[in-house]
């Protein structure tokens, strides 16, 4: 099949893969992609390349597909590299092409626009995969293995691929054919190793299971579980909505707390599923696990990493549950009792530290249906209790910088609400972290998504702020100047609104979720008043 140019070639791969929606900034080295995909597709012109990676990321992980972000190249293809290493570090499914100057000149360093010295090397630094366009016989096969890359296949685990196109590649007419991937097989336990953790489950009496982000594809199986078992569930921040987390033997993100330590110290059997225990996650890997460890993961390396483990299982996680389900037996008595009740103590502890945020976590949960995007920025109100406090009923649901990158919340917002038109988004951010890339108010005045973006205001970056406050004797570059937000709206063309009191939150959020277009609601934090105990994040200061 012969196409006009590349553009021609991208929408048409695009429409294999499902993609309706693309990010980036047009570019002299990008041009005819772009134009192609603004005339057939949608194209969404964000303000900064770092925001068509985050939107893009987004947009997949709120479909549970893949994304496609397009920049130009040097300094364009620069600016991506943050919000890819946030991808890389999810292993969420972008596809990123990127221009790059007329195939003659590459590697010349004669200082044609936009060139950089060793493109590819920096996209493959941090990308899962990267690739040049080499010419227009092989520019589809380039972008299907990028595809095909990204979205992992069995046995993969998936990430951002990069792919580099030469200008002068992309004006030209492509000759293109179907790629057939070639995907390596699936891991699998052996039976023997399935046997021996089989034994060790079938003498849990007081068993637990931990999931992680390699658990949301097999939800059916995870729930099959811990019916059968009768055991709590601990998660991760990215294993949240594995189970739906208003069920009754989900305890959720809370292991470091003392009641889930406490349950944690009396399991006798824990079995984990695609978790990499992050340091955060684990109060910098103080955190006590069962000896009685079954760990099943797709990636042999994460087995045994940070925690000993009993019986290593590297396969895909449904089917390695499935066979180790055929083992479970019930609990003890009281056990479920217990895990009801450490259930309900780890949430109402939290909802009490909090404070008057306790009224704006109960408002969002209540606005919102249940099938709806809580896209949240590093700040302390996601770090505290939207990453914990607020439920998650579906893993799409749930979009967040799992890297820890401050400034990605609005950007992200952005793509999985317009990847998800049907249902309302709610953006949590700081306005430390939403000046990071304040430009993205316009994409969402241009692009008018059902969205609502939370902003908490505190003049500056709280966390770091709460840390020097316990730690040292003075501030150093916390304390910043904060925009009036009300102009701000005005100045962009968005709604407006404020919480400055508990009461205000509930009439707020709903009207502002409510809402077909974007609204812009500003939590004055010094007049709401502040959480009981300042919050921290859970990093050690060496000597302190």
């Amino acid at each position: 099949m012969r196409h006009d140019n590349g553009g021609d070639l991208l929408v048409a791969v695009l429409r294999e893969l499902g993609i309706d929606t693309v990010f980036g900034i047009v570019s002299v080295h990008n041009l005819p992609l772009v134009e192609a995909v603004d005339r057939e597709l949608r194209f969404v012109p964000v303000r900064h390349e770092a925001s068509a990676v985050n939107a893009a990321d987004a947009y997949g992980r709120a479909r549970g597909s893949l994304g496609c972000a397009l920049t130009s190249t040097g300094t364009g293809a620069g600016n991506a590299a943050g919000s890819l290493i946030e991808s890389l570090s999810a292993g969420s499914s972008v596809l990123h092409i990127t221009g790059q100057i007329e195939s003659e000149f590459l590697g010349s360093g004669r200082g044609f626009i936009h060139e950089t010295r060793d493109q590819l090397g920096m996209l493959t630094a941090v990308s899962a995969h990267a690739a040049t366009v080499p010419d227009t016989e092989r520019a589809g096969h380039v972008l299907r293995e990028a595809a095909r890359a990204a979205l992992g296949g069995p046995g993969g685990t998936g990430g951002p691929a990069s792919v580099e196109w030469p200008i002068d590649l992309q004006y030209a007419p492509q000759t293109d054919g179907p790629l057939v991937p070639e995907y390596p097989a699936v891991p699998a336990p052996t039976d023997g190793e399935l046997a021996a953790a089989g034994a060790l489950l079938a003498t849990a009496r007081r068993p637990l299971v931990w999931a992680g982000g390699g658990a949301t594809g097999a939800r059916e199986e995870l729930a099959r579980l811990l019916e059968a078992t009768g055991a709590g569930l601990l998660t991760s921040n990215s294993g949240r909505g594995a189970v739906p987390e208003d069920h009754e033997q989900v305890i959720g993100n809370f292991a470091t707390t003392p009641a889930a330590r406490a349950l944690l110290a009396d399991a006798d059997v824990l079995v984990t599923i695609g978790t990499h225990f992050r340091s955060n996650e684990t109060a910098d890997y103080t955190l006590e696990l069962p000896s009685a460890h079954v760990q099943i993961d797709l990636d042999a390396a994460a087995l045994g990493r940070v925690y000993p483990v009993a019986h290593p299982l590297h396969g895909d996680a449904a089917p390695t549950l499935t066979a180790l389900t055929r083992h479970a037996m019930p609990a003890e008595d009281g056990w479920l009792e217990r895990v009801r009740g450490v259930r309900a103590e780890v949430r109402a502890t939290l909802h009490d530290t909090i404070g008057p945020q306790a009224a704006i976590c109960d408002a969002i949960r209540a606005a919102l249906p249940r099938e709806a995007v809580v896209a949240r920025d590093v700040t302390i109100p996601s770090s505290s209790w939207g990453n914990r406090l607020l439920d998650m009923y579906d893993p799409r649901d749930n979009v967040f910088p799992r890297g820890g990158g401050i400034g990605q919340g609005l950007g992200m917002g952005i793509g999985a609400a317009l990847g998800r038109p049907d249902a309302p988004t709610v953006v949590l951010a700081g306005d430390g972290g939403l000046a990071v890339h304040l430009g993205e108010l316009l994409t969402l005045a241009q692009e008018r998504p059902r969205l609502t973006l939370i902003v908490f205001n505190d003049g500056g970056y709280g966390v770091l702020r709460n840390m020097q406050d316990r730690h040292s004797e003075r501030r150093s570059g916390v304390d910043l100047v904060t925009p009036d937000f009300e102009l701000l709206a005005r100045a962009c063309g968005l709604p407006y609104r404020r919480i400055a009191a508990q009461e205000d939150a509930a009439p707020v959020i709903t009207e502002a979720v409510a809402s077909d277009g974007p609204t812009l609601v500003e939590v004055d934090l010094a007049a709401l008043g502040p959480m009981k105990n300042p919050f921290t994040p859970p990093v050690r200061i060496p000597g302190r």
